[in-house]
C-alpha cells in the first residue's frame, strides 16, 4: 500500500515537471508572437492553455484523492501539499503567457512592442524561460541551492521591469502603447514571481519551513 502511494507521489512529480515544460513552450512562443507579430504562434499558446488548466485540475484532483484516502503525514504530507501549492503556481505562469500571446493577437499584424523596448522584452522572455526550467529541475531533484538561486533570477526580471517602467515615462509613445508595455512587463515580473514561490514550497517540502530569503 505505501509502495503504491509513494509511486503515486512520484507520478505528480514527474507530471508537475511535465508541466513546467509545456508552460516553457508557451512562454517561449508568446514572446516570439509578441516580438515577430506572429498570430499563430500566438493562437497556440491561446489553445494549448486549455491542456494546461486541465492538467491542473488532474494534478489537484490526484493529489486530494491521497490526502482523503491515505492521510499522509509527515514528509510525506509535505509532499501533497507542496505539489497542491506549485501546481496552481504553474497554471498561474502558463496564464501570464496567454496573456502575452492574447496582447500578441489584439495588436496584430502590427507589434505591441516598440521597436525600441523590443530588445529589452527578448531578454525579459529569455529569463522567463530560464527560471521555468530551473523550476522544473527544482521540482525534479528537490535542489534547495538551486531553488534558492531562483530569487537572484527574478531579480534580473524585477531590474528589467523597473527600467522598463523609466523608459516609459521618458518616451513619447502613444497612451495605447504605453498600456500596453506596462500590462506586458508586469506579466514578464509576475512569471518570475511564482517561479521564486515554487522553489519555495520545494524548500518547505525539505526543510519543513519556508525561507525567510526567497521573496514570496
Amino acid at each position: 500500500m505505501r509502495e503504491t502511494f509513494h509511486d503515486q507521489l512520484e507520478a505528480i512529480r514527474s507530471d508537475l515537471v511535465d508541466m513546467s515544460e509545456r508552460v516553457a513552450t508557451a512562454m517561449a512562443r508568446a514572446t516570439r508572437a509578441l516580438l515577430e507579430a506572429d498570430v499563430s504562434l500566438a493562437d497556440s499558446v491561446i489553445s494549448d492553455d486549455e491542456i494546461i488548466d486541465e492538467t491542473r485540475n488532474d494534478l489537484e484532483e490526484r493529489a486530494f484523492e491521497l490526502l482523503a484516502r491515505q492521510q499522509p503525514v509527515a514528509v510525506d504530507l509535505r509532499v501533497v501539499v507542496a505539489s497542491l501549492r506549485m501546481v496552481t503556481e504553474i497554471e498561474r505562469m502558463g496564464d501570464l503567457a496567454l496573456h502575452i500571446a492574447k496582447v500578441a493577437r489584439l495588436r496584430y499584424p502590427e507589434s505591441a512592442v516598440p521597436e525600441d523596448f523590443k530588445s529589452t522584452f527578448a531578454e525579459m522572455g529569455r529569463l522567463a524561460g530560464q527560471v521555468i526550467a530551473k523550476a522544473g529541475q527544482v521540482i525534479r531533484t528537490r535542489d534547495e541551492v538551486l531553488a534558492r538561486e531562483l530569487e537572484a533570477d527574478d531579480d534580473l526580471i524585477d531590474d528589467l521591469h523597473q527600467a522598463l517602467f523609466r523608459r516609459l515615462v521618458l518616451s513619447s509613445h502613444s497612451i495605447e502603447t504605453a498600456i500596453d508595455v506596462t500590462l506586458l512587463g508586469r506579466y514578464y515580473e509576475r512569471f518570475g514571481d511564482h517561479a521564486v514561490s515554487v522553489a519555495r514550497r520545494v524548500v518547505y517540502l525539505v526543510t519543513g519551513a519556508y525561507p525567510e530569503t526567497v521573496a514570496h
